[in-house]
C-alpha cells in the first residue's frame, strides 16, 4: 500500500499540534493533548503529553513539534506506540554525535531543536503509524522562572490546528511565601473560551485550568476550525517583606531567594552607544530613534548621561556627561532625530570612547560619589573600522573599564556575533541581549533599559553558616535592580540544625546588613505531604542553576584549564540530573528502524546568525563550496562514504551566493526566509500582492533577460497615492500631480500619515503606523535592479493574494521524508499545495543585511 506523508503538528507550552493532508484532512487525530505544570518556588516542571490515532486504513508519518522555553531544559522524551515505549536517552554531546553521524552518512537521521522565536525553541520528532494505531509522546522539561519587573511569567504557545476533543492546560503553583498576585493573559481568548478557564487561590497555592470543550474551541458552529491559537500566559509574584529574604529546604538542599523593594533608587551614569553605521538604516535606525527618544524621557532628574553615535567615525552629543535636567534631555532628542545610518562599523573606538568620558567624568568630580555607571552598546554588524578582531577588542574595552563600569551590549538581529558581545558584557559585569528585527523592535530597547533603570543595591555580598554549606552557587553579585531577585543554592552539611545567613550590601543611602535564621527542620516541614512537590525539586534546582553559572563563567574565564574544568563540571551535573543542555544531547531511535536516529541538541543564541565563511571540498565529483560549519561535519563523515575530500578554509562564497534571488521574505511569524525565482515573461506586468483590508498592491515587471525585476508599481489606497519606480528613479502621484524623485537624492514626503523616502542611491521606503512598510532596494552591482521586500508583514490580511501575497498566511514549512541524502530539504505548504524546497546561500539585495548573504529555502515557480 502507497504510504501518505502526513503531519502532525503540536505546539503547547510552547507546543503545537498540527495534522493535514490534501487527501486525507485530519487523517491524524489529536484526541488527547495535555500540559501539566507544576511550579513550586519558581521552579516548573512541564509535562506536555500527545495522544493520536491514524484513521485511515493506510500508514501516515506524524511530525511531533513542542516549543519551549530558551531558558528550560528538556529532562525526558518518550513516544509510545501500541503498547510499546522508545525513550529518549541523554549523552554527552560529543558521543552523540558520533552516533548521529553514522545515522547521517546513511541519511537516516533529522536534528530536533532549533530555535524559533525570541522566548522559544522547538522539539521535532517524527514517526510512522500504522493503520488505526495509537501513539503517545511525552515530553519533560523543566525551568527556574526568572523574575523581571516584578513578575514570574509562565507562557504556553497554543495551536493545535483542529479540534480536540480531551484538551487542557492544568497549571498548579505553590509559593510558601504567599501569593501576592496572580493573573492570566491570552492572545486568542473569547466570552465562550473564557468559560472554560478556572482559577482557584489561596494565601500559598493557585490552581489553572484551561479546559475548553469541543464546541468552546470552534471558531463558529458551521466550521470544524479552532479558535485556539497563540499565547495563554501565567504571571503572578510573591509577598515579600523587607528582610534577609526567604530561604527554602528540602532533602538537604536550599534555596535562598533575595528581593527587597521600597528602597531608594542609585543615581546612573549611563553612555548609550549607539551603531549608526549603513546595514542599521531602514527600519533599524528609525526603531532605535523612537526608543532612545522614549528612554531619554525616563530618566531621573538625579542622573547623568550622554550619546555616543559611531560609524567609521566616533561622534559624541557632548564630550562629558551631563545631568538629565529637561533642557538636556530635550538637546538630547533633537540630537538623536539628526542620526542617519551610512558608513562601517568601528565598535573598538566607540566603547573606549565611553569608558574615557566616564572616566574624565570622574576625576572632575561632575558625578555623585554614589552613583552607579553604565555603558550601553547597541550595534547589528560586525567591525569593519579601526581594530576588527573581536578577542583584541575584548581586551581593550575590559583594560579601559578595569571594573569600574557595568557594559551591556545589546545586538540587533542575526548578523552581529552574539558570542563577540556575549563574552565582551560578562567581561565586564554585565549581559548581552538579542534584539529581534520586528515591528516591536523598539519596545524591545525599551523594555531591556527599564530593567536596568533602577539599581537599588550593589556589591552585595550572602554569607552563610562557615564549614556547613556545600557546593554553594554564585552568592557575590555586583548591581541589584529592582523587580528582579536574587536566587542562592546550595547543600546543607547533615548535621546543620539551624542556617543562618548575612547579607551585606551598600544603598543610595547607606550600607546594609540582613540577617535571618531558617531552622532546617522547621523549613522541610513546609514542603511535606504537598501534592505541588515534584520530588528532589530544590536539588534539581540547583543542578539547573549551577550548570548555568559554569556555563556562563566558561565564557568569561581567562585560563583554559580554569574554563575546561568549569565545562566539565557542567557536563557532569548535566549527565546526573539528564538534563539536555548544551553539553549534551538526547538521542531518539525511531522504532520503525533501529539505526534511524534524531538528535536533541541546545541551541545557543548565535546558533541562528549567519554564516560568513565557506571553505571548498574537492571529491571525485568536482569542486563543491560550502560554509564551513557544514563542510566540517561533512568530512568527518567521509571516510565511512569513501569519498576524498580536502577542507580548505577560505572566505569566498559558494557559487550560489553569486546570484540574488528574485524575491526575499520571511513566513510571517516564523524565522524561515524563502528565496524565490520565477519564469515570467519580460516587460509583461506581474501582480506580486494586493491586499484591499490594507488598501495595498503591488505589480512588478522583469527586465529583458528575465534576471531581474527592473520596475514596480505600488498603489496605496487611503490615502491614494501611486509609485512608479524605476532604475531611473520614482514619480509619485498624488491628488492630480506628479512628483519625480531621483535615485541621486535623498528626499522625503509624507501625505496624510504615509511616508514615502528616498535613501540616496540606496531605497524608497513606504511606510505607515500601523500596516505593512514596503521596500526596495536600488541595487548597482553587477547590473542595476531593483529588490522588493516587505517589512511588519504580520499586517497583512488573509484577504491577501498575488504571486507574493499568497505566502502571508496558511503558509508553513514541513519535513520532507523523500528528501535526497545529503541534501537539506524542506516542504513548503502553501494553502495545502506542496512545493519541495533546498537550503541555499544566496546573495541579500536586503540594506539591512551586514553580510550580503543568506541562508534560505530556494523555490521556483514556473508561471
Amino acid at each position: 500500500m502507497e504510504e501518505q506523508a502526513l503531519v502532525a503538528l503540536l505546539v503547547i507550552s510552547s507546543l503545537i499540534v498540527l495534522a493535514e493532508n490534501t487527501d486525507h484532512k485530519n487523517a491524524i487525530e489529536i484526541y488527547s493533548l495535555h500540559v501539566e505544570s507544576t511550579v513550586t518556588s519558581r521552579f516548573a516542571h512541564t509535562v506536555i503529553t500527545s495522544r493520536l490515532v491514524n484513521k485511515v486504513n493506510e500508514s501516515q508519518e506524524a511530525v511531533f513539534e513542542v516549543e519551549l522555553p530558551k531558558t528550560a531544559f528538556i529532562t525526558n522524551f518518550s513516544m509510545s506506540i501500541d503498547g510499546e515505549t522508545y525513550p529518549g536517552t541523554i549523552k554527552e554531546k560529543a558521543s552523540a554525535q558520533e552516533q548521529y553521524d553514522i545515522a547521517v552518512s546513511h541519511g537516516q537521521s533529522a536534528g530536533l531543536v532549533k530555535t524559533t522565536g525570541r522566548k522559544l525553541e522547538q522539539f521535532h520528532v517524527s514517526v510512522n503509524v500504522a493503520s488505526d494505531s495509537k501513539v503517545t509522546f511525552e515530553l519533560i522539561y523543566e525551568e527556574l522562572l526568572k523574575r523581571q519587573l516584578g513578575r514570574y511569567e509562565l507562557l504556553f504557545k497554543v495551536r493545535p490546528k483542529q479540534l480536540v476533543k480531551h484538551f487542557q492546560i492544568d497549571v498548579h503553583i505553590f509559593e510558601p511565601q504567599g501569593i501576592n498576585f496572580l493573573e492570566t493573559d491570552s492572545t486568542f481568548m473569547t466570552n465562550e473560551l473564557t468559560e472554560a478557564l478556572t482559577k482557584v487561590q489561596n494565601e500559598t497555592k493557585a490552581h489553572i485550568l484551561f479546559k475548553p470543550t469541543i464546541v468552546q474551541q470552534k471558531k463558529s458552529p458551521e466550521l470544524e476550525e479552532t479558535l485556539l491559537d497563540g499565547d495563554f500566559i501565567i504571571r503572578y509574584d510573591v509577598k515579600r517583606s523587607v528582610s534577609a529574604g526567604d530561604i527554602q529546604i528540602v532533602n538537604g538542599y536550599f534555596v535562598h531567594y533575595f528581593a527587597p523593594s521600597e528602597m531608594p533608587t542609585f543615581p546612573k551614569n549611563v553612555i548609550f552607544v549607539v551603531d549608526q553605521s549603513g546595514s542599521m538604516s531602514g527600519r533599524k535606525i528609525e526603531q532605535t530613534r523612537d526608543a532612545l527618544l522614549k528612554i531619554l524621557e525616563d530618566l531621573r532628574p538625579e542622573d547623568h548621561f550622554s550619546l555616543i553615535t559611531f560609524n567609521s567615525l566616533v561622534t559624541e552629543w557632548k564630550n562629558t556627561l551631563l545631568q538629565a535636567t529637561g533642557q538636556n534631555v530635550e538637546s538630547a532628542k533633537r540630537y538623536v532625530k539628526t542620526v542617519m545610518a551610512r558608513g562601517g562599523t568601528d565598535i573598538n573606538n566607540a566603547l573606549l570612547t565611553a569608558a574615557n568620558t566616564l572616566d574624565k567624568a570622574n576625576y572632575a568630580e561632575i558625578l555623585q560619589a554614589h552613583s552607579i555607571s553604565m555603558i550601553i552598546l547597541l550595534t547589528d554588524g560586525q567591525p569593519t573600522v579601526g581594530v576588527q578582531d573581536v578577542e583584541i577588542i575584548q581586551q581593550n574595552i575590559q583594560k579601559a573599564i578595569k571594573g569600574k563600569y557595568v557594559l551591556y551590549c545589546l545586538g540587533f538581529g542575526f548578523d552581529v556575533s552574539y558570542k563577540f558581545l556575549e563574552k565582551m558584557a560578562l567581561d565586564n559585569g554585565g549581559i548581552a541581549r538579542r534584539i529581534y528585527e520586528d515591528s516591536d523592535s523598539d519596545l524591545q530597547l525599551q523594555s531591556f533599559y527599564q530593567e536596568v533603570a533602577t539599581p537599588i543595591l550593589k556589591d552585595i555580598e550572602i554569607q552563610y553558616a562557615e564549614n556547613s554549606i556545600l557546593e554553594l552557587t554564585q552568592n557575590s553579585f555586583k548591581l541589584f535592580f529592582d523587580g528582579s531577585e536574587i536566587v542562592v543554592a546550595g547543600r546543607i552539611d547533615n548535621e546543620l540544625d539551624v542556617l543562618p545567613v548575612e547579607i551585606q550590601a551598600q544603598s543610595h543611602t547607606s550600607n546594609l546588613i540582613f540577617k535571618e535564621e531558617a531552622n532546617v527542620r522547621e523549613k522541610e516541614k513546609v514542603f511535606q505531604h504537598q501534592k505541588y512537590i515534584f520530588g528532589n525539586f530544590i536539588e534539581r534546582l540547583w543542578a539547573y542553576l549551577t550548570i548555568q553559572q559554569l556555563l556562563e563563567k566558561s565564557i568569561s574565564a581567562q585560563e583554559e584549564q580554569q574554563k575546561n574544568l568549569q565545562v566539565a563540571r557542567a557536563l557532569e551535573l548535566s549527565m546526573k540530573y539528564s538534563f539536555v543542555t548544551p553539553l549534551t544531547s538526547m538521542v531518539v531511535t525511531k522504532p520503525d528502524d533501529q539505526q534511524k536516529l534524531q538528535l536533541a541538541n541546545k541551541p545557543a543564541e548565535s546558533d541562528n546568525e549567519k554564516s560568513k565563511f565557506t571553505g571548498f571540498s574537492v571529491t571525485d565529483g568536482g569542486l563543491h563550496a560550502y560554509p564551513v560549519s557544514i563542510l566540517t561535519n561533512y568530512i568527518q563523515r567521509v571516510p565511512k562514504t569513501g569519498q576524498r575530500a580536502i577542507l580548505l578554509d577560505v572566505t569566498e562564497q559558494s557559487p550560489d551566493t553569486n546570484e540574488y534571488p528574485h524575491f526575499l521574505f520571511q513566513l510571517p511569524r516564523q524565522n524561515d526566509v524563502i528565496c524565490l525565482n520565477i519564469d515570467g515573461q519580460p516587460q509583461a506586468y506581474i501582480n506580486l500582492i494586493s491586499d484591499p483590508a490594507k488598501g495595498i498592491s503591488v505589480t512588478g515587471k522583469l527586465g529583458r533577460n528575465r534576471n531581474h525585476f527592473v520596475l514596480f508599481e505600488i498603489t496605496n489606497l487611503d490615502p491614494h497615492v501611486q509609485l512608479h519606480v524605476s532604475k531611473e528613479g520614482t514619480v509619485l502621484s498624488y491628488g492630480g500631480h506628479t512628483t519625480k524623485l531621483p535615485w541621486k537624492k535623498s528626499a522625503s514626503s509624507t501625505i496624510q500619515g504615509l511616508k514615502i523616502a528616498v535613501e540616496k542611491e540606496r531605497s524608497l521606503t513606504m511606510s505607515a503606523s500601523d500596516n505593512i512598510t514596503i521596500k526596495i532596494a536600488f541595487v548597482k552591482s553587477p547590473n542595476r535592479f531593483l529588490g522588493l521586500y516587505f517589512m511588519d508583514t504580520d499586517h497583512f490580511s488573509d484577504k491577501a493574494s498575488g504571486l507574493l501575497g499568497q505566502f502571508y498566511f496558511d503558509t508553513h514549512l514541513e519535513s520532507n521524508p523523500g528528501a535526497s541524502q545529503g541534501e537539506d530539504e524542506r516542504v513548503l505548504s502553501v494553502h495545502g499545495q506542496k512545493h519541495r524546497v533546498t537550503r541555499k546561500y544566496k546573495k541579500d539585495y536586503r540594506l539591512e543585511s551586514a553580510t550580503g548573504t543568506i541562508s534560505c529555502w530556494s523555490l521556483h515557480i514556473t508561471r
